[in-house]
């Protein structure tokens, strides 16, 4: 049976729609973690009777129209818009008006199989070689400490498992002494092999202090005592590959890109082409688009389902230290009053032209009513 169009009319299918008919035979093929299973009874519930809601009734010709709760997961396509927004607005308080260079820190595919059975391990020291990687090199060529937030992807676009960190670093930084604001070269921050290594000997150091903590034993793999020291010696010895971009020339720049980055998720329901219970359609880049079976869909997206509590945006140097503010006196930037906090319809208007607080047909206010109960049944096959 081929899925139907979305009921929120944006996009022609829903992810919600394949979880529903779909997640039965993924959990008996698939053994899933309790923060897998919980994302996806949110992304089936998401916008449906089950999470309750309202109904928009229009004070002149009458007209009705339901609306549902969002499930509000960070992992839920269509949940991450507005909070998007939120945060775009939140940091471009504290952004330096300053060139910002785009910086890749990618996770030796020899590692992925590990990172999949500890992420938490593995992530964290990611971002940890990742940090110390940039502000040491901020401080020893620069004399200056950087300012960077870091964002945490795990995939490509065919959903594959593919770990990564993207750097949005200040080209440039408060000098060591705190009086002045040095700029670092316009065409690079660092080069690229000299990060590498760093990234290299202080991931390794961190994984293996990890395992000699005993925070791999559930490994399997690492039931022979030989695999982890060969594993290593074996990275010890790789090129490993970080990607440097030019910088942006402002802040707004930055944040336009940047606020692509930090709540994206694995897949999107705009990519979606085809769904059937046969096969699901995508694009990945370009014209290219890639089809898998449902369930093998499924999966893949489940795979980029973080720990619980894990925080895949960071802040380092100057971004997470009272320091900026001296930084942006010596930029002779002035202080930014926060903007009044709106309304999530009013954010909505303010993105997308439409405009829920007034009739769709006659253009009336529309008045709030609460649901019936009879529209909270909630949609099928919803596993707890």
């Amino acid at each position: 049976m081929t899925t139907g169009p979305a009921q929120t009319g944006r996009a022609t299918f829903d992810i919600g729609d394949i979880v529903r008919a779909h997640r039965a035979q993924l959990e008996a093929q698939h053994p899933l973690t309790s923060a897998q299973k919980r994302v996806l009874t949110d992304i089936a519930q998401c916008r449906t009777a089950a999470l309750g809601g309202h109904v928009d009734h229009c004070t002149s010709c009458g007209y009705e129209r339901p609306s549902y709760n969002s499930c509000r997961n960070r992992h839920c396509p269509k949940c991450q818009a507005l909070a998007q927004e939120r945060w775009i607005e939140q940091r471009a308080e504290r952004l330096l008006d300053v060139g910002h260079f785009h910086v890749v820190f990618t996770l030796p595919s020899e590692l992925r199989a590990l990172a999949k059975c500890a992420p938490r391990e593995v992530f964290n020291a990611l971002f940890r070689a990742t940090s110390e990687t940039l502000l040491e090199l901020g401080k020893t060529r620069l004399r200056a400490t950087l300012g960077a937030t870091l964002v945490l992807h795990t995939w490509k676009r065919d959903l594959g498992f593919h770990p990564h960190i993207h750097a949005i670093v200040t080209s440039g930084g408060l000098n060591l002494d705190g009086q002045s604001f040095r700029r670092s070269d316009r065409r690079y921050l660092f080069p690229v092999k000299v990060m590498g290594k760093l990234l290299r000997g202080k991931l390794l150091a961190l994984l293996s202090a990890a395992y000699a903590a005993g925070r791999f034993n559930h490994v399997v793999a690492f039931g022979d005592p030989r695999a982890f020291g060969l594993l290593v010696a074996k990275l010890a010895k790789l090129c490993w590959n970080v990607y440097a971009k030019a910088p942006f020339g402002t802040s707004k720049h930055v944040l336009a890109y940047l606020g692509r980055y930090t709540h994206r998720v694995g897949i999107a329901n705009s990519r979606l082409l085809e769904v059937t219970d046969e096969r699901v359609v995508f694009r990945t880049r370009g014209n290219a688009i890639a089809s898998f079976h449902p369930v093998e869909f499924l999966r893949r997206f489940v795979q980029h389902v973080l720990p619980d509590g894990f925080h895949k945006i960071r802040h380092i140097g100057l971004y997470a230290s009272p320091r900026r503010d001296a930084a942006h006196e010596l930029l002779g930037m002035s202080p930014s009053a926060p903007k009044p906090r709106v309304s999530w319809e009013q954010k909505l208007l303010e993105l997308t032209g439409r405009d829920v607080r007034h009739c769709p047909l006659c253009g009336a206010p529309m008045l709030r009513g609460p649901l019936l109960p009879a529209a909270r049944a909630p949609p099928r096959e919803i596993a707890a």
